[in-house]
């Protein structure tokens, strides 16, 4: 039985002293791939900010291994957890290598400067996301699919055990969204990465996921499986719009497909 590595309690948080989301208890388990799915401002992206320290909750707490998360120095927790946002922004002329070597900053004393280590560890993040061919271009000449992955090599190269992403596949193509998402299932299973990704595809999310959590106006609405979660009366009710769910013919993994009002009215 894989054991809590992070748990949440009655946690409750959002911006200027106004709740987005509400009395949250979840556990991520050790080892797992957990998807976070919901519609816009259902709490996604508060809660990653929460449970990741980026924001101070108004009440409950977050425990990571039985530690409140705000107990541990910033310097502590980063070490064991990374958070690769939505959106960075990368305002320097850096290149690919200097950027992931940022990654580092944890692990180094105050104005020491990188190791023979440091750099090899920058160096395995490169190439456990296919990104080492490249380390010398400038970050800001990357395609978007090229960039979110080495904005992953950066989080894994603070070696965490728990790694949280927003959105990855945002602004990517079909291509590029299987490509990100396979080298994240395969981090978590090779490497025992524990990842927590929010994700607005639920086929996605049902094909790459050990347990989801949908989220509805910032409370848990549903937690579990794919196929507990993503049934068509749990998505109609929460999007407020009509789906079928099938079986992925190959996968057998819940398939939603969306039905549009304008066929509806026909059957109708």
């Amino acid at each position: 039985m894989s054991r809590d590595l992070l748990k949440t309690r009655m946690l409750s948080g959002g911006y200027r002293k106004q709740n987005v989301v509400h009395d949250i208890d979840l556990e991520i388990k050790e080892g797992e791939l957990l998807g976070i799915i919901g519609p816009n401002g259902s709490g996604k992206t508060t809660l990653l900010r929460l449970m990741s320290r980026v924001l101070i909750p108004q009440s409950g707490n977050t425990l990571f291994l039985g530690n409140d998360i705000f107990r541990l120095s910033p310097k502590e927790f980063s070490k064991k957890v990374s958070f690769v946002a939505q959106d960075t922004l990368i305002n320097f002329p850096f290149s690919v290598f200097e950027v992931v070597l940022l990654g580092r900053i944890p692990h180094l004393g105050r104005l020491a400067t990188e190791t023979k280590h440091d750099l090899e560890v920058a160096r395995q993040s490169l190439e456990m996301t296919d990104c080492l061919a490249l380390k010398e271009k400038n970050i800001n000449e990357l395609s978007a699919g090229e960039r979110q992955r080495v904005m992953i090599a950066k989080a894994l190269a603070q070696e965490p055990v728990l790694l949280f992403l927003d959105e990855p596949t945002s602004h990517l193509d079909i291509g590029h969204q299987i490509q990100v998402l396979d080298l994240l299932k395969t981090l978590n299973k090779k490497n025992n990465l524990t990842i927590a990704v929010v994700l607005h595809d639920l086929n996605l999310a049902s094909e790459y996921c050990d347990r989801i959590i949908l989220l509805a106006e910032g409370r848990i609405f549903r937690y579990g499986a794919a196929e507990e979660v993503l049934t068509y009366q749990n998505i109609e009710q929460v999007y407020k719009t009509v789906v079928v769910v099938q079986k992925n013919p190959i996968t057998k993994k819940p398939f939603v497909l969306l039905v549009s009002k304008d066929k509806i009215c026909r059957q109708n």
